[in-house]
């Protein structure tokens, strides 16, 4: 892309429209799976317990890839990685539905894994670079953009893997994971294509910016995004478990989940107006507050589920934006915000992963959810200090 101050009109929408298109192809082809683990076990005879680990696999390796692709992005400019990453999604995409071996599976996970991986991390150091006056707004857009195709995704995938009359589970999952990735990969490649030739004439950029790692506001930054990532992965995991367990019916509590995602639409857009002003300075430690009112409410009232869901979806929204933003804005320019962004989210996931499993295990051992839900509690009032921190007037890798 060109730098901002000497993009016409028609470029800047060109190049809001392909981000657009970059966010829409982030997150359906993992989000299409869950629904689909049932007609997937059946196919190929694999437990259901094994095909729960795939996202157990794809938070690995975000955990394990995201702090190289900073790397990478030097090497290759920041469009010419995401380009590249989103010909690996493709790639992925169509080895994951390969029919035969399950090894298929597993091998196009992967590549869907390390794709999405460079994607998350590389994306807020596009719109630091492209959008510097408007980061809140276009982070606000991209996070609503994943959630609203992610909740697409698994709205679809069972009707999809119907087309034929059976059940095609590879298909959908070829369709949803993979349809929009070519026009993606056309729409990045054009307005990316001035940016990848003045990279590939000057060469690679310097400075491995290793330093991150031992930054305090870094890692407040990742503390942020760790703590508010496990309570995503725990209710995307375990709400509708909780739900049914108050004596709806499954398909109500799996309407209980989509309505959790489509309000954390709001949430996610309701960035652009709360990181403004004074609201930079605020927002991160007081959004969790949002979240308690509904994770308390779960324990008091579980039988308001239903209501409870809306105050739950706006705080999951929000801190993903938050998180989002803070990994541009806590950066001084955008090789800083890259480096940032491949840190936070390493430790992030990392830390996320862990959640749904403790989750469970407490669950388990208790009979109920009261003692897996204080767990949330915690996390929330965790991420109340961290946002103080977080939000500081600091950038990463300035002099102390």
């Amino acid at each position: 892309m060109t730098t901002p101050s000497r993009r016409s009109p028609a470029a800047a929408i060109a190049a809001v429209v392909a981000l657009c298109l970059v966010a829409t192809v982030m997150r359906p082809a993992i989000t299409a799976v869950g629904p689909l683990i049932p007609a997937m076990s059946a196919d190929t005879g694999i437990p259901l317990a094994v095909l729960g680990a795939l996202s157990t696999v794809i938070l690995l390796i975000w955990t394990v890839v995201s702090p190289l692709t900073h790397g990478l992005g030097r090497r290759l400019g920041l469009g010419g990685a995401v380009l590249a990453a989103l010909i690996v999604l493709a790639v992925g995409c169509v080895l994951r539905s390969i029919p035969g071996s399950s090894l298929w599976l597993w091998i196009g996970t992967g590549f869907i894994g390390v794709a999405l991986a460079i994607g998350n991390v590389l994306l807020p150091a596009v719109i630091k670079r492209d959008f510097p006056t408007r980061v809140p707004l276009m982070m606000g857009v991209y996070s609503a953009l994943l959630g609203a195709s992610g909740a697409v995704g698994s709205g679809l995938a069972v009707p999809l893997s119907g087309v034929g009359g059976g059940s095609d589970w590879r298909l959908s999952l070829l369709l949803i994971g993979g349809g929009l990735v070519p026009i993606a990969i056309i729409a990045w490649g054009l307005v990316s294509r001035r940016e990848m030739r003045a990279h590939r004439a000057g060469g690679t950029a310097a400075g491995g910016l290793a330093g991150i790692w031992r930054d305090p506001t870094a890692w407040a930054v990742a503390g942020y995004m760790g703590v508010q990532s496990t309570v995503f992965y725990v209710l995307v995991t375990w709400l509708a478990a909780v739900s049914a367990s108050t004596g709806r019916s499954a398909t109500v509590a799996g309407l209980d989940v989509s309505v959790f995602q489509l309000v954390s639409l709001i949430g996610a857009l309701g960035i652009a107006l709360l990181m403004r002003g004074r609201g930079a300075r605020l927002t991160p430690a007081l959004t969790p507050v949002v979240g308690l009112i509904g994770i308390v409410g779960l324990i008091v009232a579980p039988a308001a589920v239903g209501f409870w869901v809306i105050p739950l979806g706006l705080f999951s929204g929000s801190s993903l934006g938050i998180s989002l933003t803070l990994m541009a804005e806590r950066a001084r320019d955008h090789r800083a915000a890259s480096a940032l962004s491949g840190m936070s989210q390493s430790v992030g996931y990392a830390i996320a992963a862990i959640g749904p499993l403790l989750f469970g295990v407490l669950h388990t051992a208790t009979g109920g959810w009261t003692a897996s839900l204080l767990i949330l509690v915690v996390t929330m009032l965790a991420q109340i200090v961290i946002g103080v921190f977080a939000a500081r007037d600091r950038y990463v890798l300035d002099p102390r």
